[in-house]
């Protein structure tokens, strides 16, 4: 009977997260997740109670490891004697996603377009439940960069890892793009390859210093005009 409600369940979780991913949450009806994953809705309600509880599981059960792994890579990299450099941070910070990418029992390229999806969905209520699974994670690495960034304002730094997850989960998700354009094979089977391609050309852009910090920097001290009558 238990292996029976396993499999109905993770039938739905399996239905729910390949039509999420190529069709976002928003357009992806209850009646077209049942259909693929050959169930009724009141298995639906059974397992998950709602749509929402589907949606949040489909995503926790794939954010929980991805996060777990990442904070256990900065932990490892902040315990040590040595201060890391920009481009172990951010290795720490991508390279769980090749373990997912190459892992079919962890979704592969699936999931990268399923959280891919995520940010282009406009229910504000999924939005702050998926803000608040990421948050412990962001907050970690934000730290972790601005100490070595000292010259990039903070919020420069939320804007930049912001781009870096567009960076990362876009060619992952969406190599055979690569292939298209370039003729050339892309790299699905070897995503580690493909962070390292991608690792110069993000820790390039966070090393950046906005021109208007440039400016204050360079700008030689004013003495005040009391200053100047005394030394006259």
């Amino acid at each position: 009977m238990t292996s029976l409600i396993d499999s109905t369940k993770d039938r739905i979780l399996a239905a729910a997260e390949e039509l999420f991913a190529h069709t976002g949450v928003a357009r992806t009806s209850l009646r077209a997740i049942t259909a693929l994953a050959r169930v009724n809705l009141a298995a639906v309600n059974y397992h998950f109670g709602s749509k929402e509880g589907l949606v949040e599981e489909v995503y926790r059960r794939r954010l929980e490891p991805l996060n777990r792994a990442r904070l256990e890579n900065l932990d490892r990299l902040e315990k040590r004697a040595r201060k890391p450099t920009l481009e172990e941070v951010l290795e720490a910070f991508m390279s769980p996603v090749s373990q997912i990418a190459r892992d079919p029992a962890q979704g592969g390229p699936t999931v990268m377009r399923l959280l891919g999806q995520s940010h282009t969905e406009a229910e504000e209520s999924f939005k702050s439940w998926f803000v608040g699974e990421y948050r412990q994670v962001l907050e970690r690495y934000h730290s972790a960069l601005c100490r070595l960034l000292p010259e990039v304002p903070p919020e420069d730094v939320r804007w930049r890892m912001q781009f870096l997850v567009g960076a990362l989960s876009y060619p992952v998700a969406e190599g055979h793009l690569v292939e298209l354009a370039s003729g050339e094979s892309a790299v699905n089977d070897d995503v580690s390859q493909l962070i390292e391609r991608l690792l110069p050309f993000v820790a390039a852009g966070f090393r950046v210093v906005p021109e208007q910090n440039k400016t204050r920097r360079r700008a030689p001290r004013r003495r005040s005009t009391a200053n100047r009558k005394r030394q006259e």
